[in-house]
């Protein structure tokens, strides 16, 4: 882990990254990609140290209120957020000037800030994001070694649910010829039942890879699963888009499970819904004058 000051924190869209770089090991990372220029090692997570007064000031000037995101790059809740705790600060920043959030990960440590989600929520929105890619426990830690293993998220978007807290899940990557299969594709989405989730992303089933991960990637398969390097390599050569052969019958399932249990699917209504900034307390008041 090191320190740099950076420029600025927020994106033209609002969104931000506290740190670059991972230390979950994820064998399929796009952020590895050598296209987002990350000039050390990828576990050598860079922090920004002056983020959280970069966010303050940009929240203080913004003349309208917005949803606020956070982790698109980089786990807002990787094991180096446990100690420093900017994630938990920048969340204390967005609650004190009345801004929404949504954030994206795959910890089960996101409970640490239930408190702060249920304040920030009962004032605007917030929506917690989760990704979930595997069924199996065993596959999951050999694909995701060093974070919350599914069922530790499944858990966590249960709780999340009884807060009133809304939950997405990102149904992504799915890696032909290791979980692209009927089981693993349906226990996820019943999983996703259980827990009421609001929505699900999925752009197909599938993985991404380009320079940079495709190589980390790679490597990972020829210790994890011995001459499955060589199959991608013959099947998939150098394509950035990696497709499953069992696409088409994968997302037919996909979207008629989804359409049978009320969980939005539409992956650009699901984004729509995700920048949309709400006001409860403006409403609550609208409410309380209708009934006098």
């Amino acid at each position: 882990m090191h320190f740099i000051k950076a420029k600025g924190i927020l994106s033209s869209k609002n969104g931000m990254n506290l740190f670059r770089g991972c230390t979950h090991g994820c064998i399929y990372c796009d952020s590895r990609s050598k296209c987002y220029q990350m000039n050390h090692k990828f576990e050598d997570v860079e922090v920004k140290e002056n983020g959280i007064s970069l966010l303050e000031e940009s929240l203080k000037r913004k003349r309208k209120k917005c949803m606020i995101g956070l982790g698109s790059m980089t786990d807002p809740y990787i094991k180096e957020e446990l100690k420093l705790n900017y994630t938990r600060q920048a969340l204390e920043i967005v609650n004190k000037y009345g801004f929404g959030i949504t954030l994206i990960t795959k910890s089960a440590n996101v409970l640490r800030d239930l408190d702060l989600f249920k304040e920030i929520n009962s004032k605007t929105k917030c929506v917690i994001q989760m990704t979930l890619t595997t069924y199996d426990e065993k596959l999951c830690k050999k694909i995701e070694p060093n974070v919350s293993t599914t069922k530790e998220r499944v858990e966590a978007l249960k709780i999340l649910r009884d807060e009133g807290i809304p939950t997405v899940v990102w149904l992504t990557p799915i890696l032909p010829f290791i979980n692209d299969t009927e089981e693993n594709i349906i226990g996820i989405l019943n999983y996703c039942k259980e827990a009421k989730v609001f929505g699900i992303i999925c752009f197909g089933m599938g993985v991404t890879l380009r320079e940079g991960n495709r190589e980390y990637f790679y490597s990972k398969l020829d210790k994890k699963f011995p001459k499955l390097k060589e199959r991608y390599v013959g099947e998939y050569g150098n394509s950035y888009v990696i497709s499953s052969r069992y696409n088409k019958k994968l997302m037919d399932l996909f979207h008629k499970f989804c359409e049978q249990n009320n969980i939005v699917h539409d992956n650009e209504a699901i984004f729509k819904y995700l920048s949309l900034f709400d006001r409860k307390d403006i409403l609550n008041q609208l409410s309380f004058f209708d009934e006098i």
